[in-house]
């Protein structure tokens, strides 16, 4: 799986926050109704016309070779493929639509698509058209806002815990399933000869911020409460940020390092022996160590230990949506339905390494039969979606920055918590 894109495909996110969400005003109507050719039923006729899929470098390079069987069972339809570099993509996308110049249909990342979410940009999924349960739950919901679901689940990920194994074996440990497990075994790691425990993210940046509220979720936190207010200074987020602030007071974890580019290497040569991360990295392994089946022999999965509330992550990947003016809406979710079938999913698992976000895919061979996989299907079952508000990019960066504060000890975690509150109601949710 050769993912390093996937950090650039979040990375697009922190940029577009940093300059705040870009207006859509002109890119439909703004009495808030659906386009004139929205479709409410997709029946089973050949789709014909020509669709327009804009999407991302990275998963969609192999959109071509994956949608072929569609194109063979649909003569009469042609389908025009452009990809943009993932630090571009969402720009383009957005000033592209602002100028009534959009594609038929669009990938977005359920991580950071509440901005599209609203029926002047995108129309609403037809009745039918797909199984919502059919999908890991949280994916589905990160595509829905007042109960009208926007977009389709294309492909999944989350983190889950990645570890050497050799290491533990020869410390006689197992993967922690709780936090208070966490240090003794990043210790333990230590003990067998990494030179840290955990190669924690050091960027302090958005990807920071995802972990903490991740680790706000393990608390029994929330981020956003059901009035739609934001709920960050709370005691289950100053339990997340001292939890996260743990690995590095405790020396399991450093503060100068590894920086991302260099997770791997650091893990392959023991100068650390743990990573929380996606399982782009499972198979990328091997490269960084020079070795075939090196993987095999040194690494583990695992979920991620539970806190006071369970072992819970956060769902990322990529979705589908159908642009509110598509000249051929029809054709453009018949091509989305054939993208969220299960064939398709194991298809662009193989062509490309991305993991289905159709459950029942992971039942594949291909799939089911890779054993370090089997963790990040645990843990996609107890995912959550980000908040569904255009701040939240800008929101998860700024809690990046006052991670720093806490885990460099310049800054108390109930202080942190009262930071990042305040900051979030300075900037509110995009709906007030």
């Amino acid at each position: 799986m050769p993912h390093l894109s996937r950090r650039g495909a979040l990375r697009l996110t922190a940029g577009l926050a940093l300059g705040a969400a870009l207006p859509l005003a002109g890119c439909g109507r703004d009495d808030g109704t659906a386009a004139a050719g929205t479709v409410k039923k997709v029946d089973a006729s050949p789709a014909t016309g020509t669709v327009d899929v804009w999407a991302a470098q990275g998963d969609a390079d192999v959109l071509d070779k994956v949608v072929k069987p569609f194109k063979a069972a649909n003569p009469d339809l042609v389908v025009k493929t452009t990809l943009i570099p993932n630090a571009e993509y969402y720009t383009k996308l957005q000033a592209a639509i602002a100028a009534g110049k959009g594609p038929d249909v669009a990938q977005f990342f359920p991580e950071s698509q509440a901005q599209f979410l609203d029926s002047s940009t995108l129309q609403p999924v037809p009745d039918g058209l797909v199984d919502p349960d059919s999908f890991f739950e949280s994916l589905w919901d990160a595509g829905v806002v007042g109960d009208v679901a926007y977009t389709v689940p294309w492909y999944a990920y989350t983190y889950a815990l990645v570890y050497r194994s050799d290491l533990a074996r020869k410390a006689g440990v197992e993967a922690p399933t709780t936090w208070d497990q966490m240090t003794p075994f990043l210790k333990a790691l230590q003990s067998a000869g990494a030179t840290r425990g955990l190669g924690a993210d050091i960027g302090w940046d958005i990807f920071n911020g995802q972990d903490i509220a991740m680790y706000a979720w393990q608390a029994g936190g929330s981020l956003v409460s059901s009035a739609g207010k934001w709920t960050l200074n709370t005691p289950e987020m100053v339990d997340a940020l001292k939890y996260n602030a743990s690995f590095f007071t405790e020396g399991t974890a450093d503060t100068s390092g590894p920086t991302f580019l260099d997770a791997q290497p650091y893990f392959v040569s023991g100068r650390t022996a743990s990573m929380i991360t996606g399982p782009w990295v499972v198979g990328q392994l091997d490269t960084a160590a020079k070795k075939d089946g090196w993987t095999a022999s040194h690494v583990a999965t695992a979920p991620l230990p539970a806190g006071a509330s369970g072992s819970v992550s956060f769902s990322a990947g990529g979705t589908w949506g159908v642009l509110a003016n598509s000249d051929n809406a029809d054709a453009s979710w018949k091509l989305v339905r054939h993208l969220a079938g299960p064939s398709t999913q194991v298809a662009q698992y193989k062509a490309y390494g991305s993991l289905p976000a159709v459950i029942s895919a992971w039942d594949d061979s291909a799939i089911k039969g890779q054993p370090l996989l089997g963790a990040f299907f645990t843990q996609l079952k107890n995912t959550r979606a980000f908040p569904q508000v255009s701040t939240w990019q800008q929101v998860a960066t700024r809690l990046g920055k006052e991670t720093e504060a806490v885990a460099k000890g310049k800054q108390t975690a109930a202080k942190a918590a009262a930071n990042i509150q305040a900051y979030a109601e300075s900037v509110g949710t995009g709906a007030e």
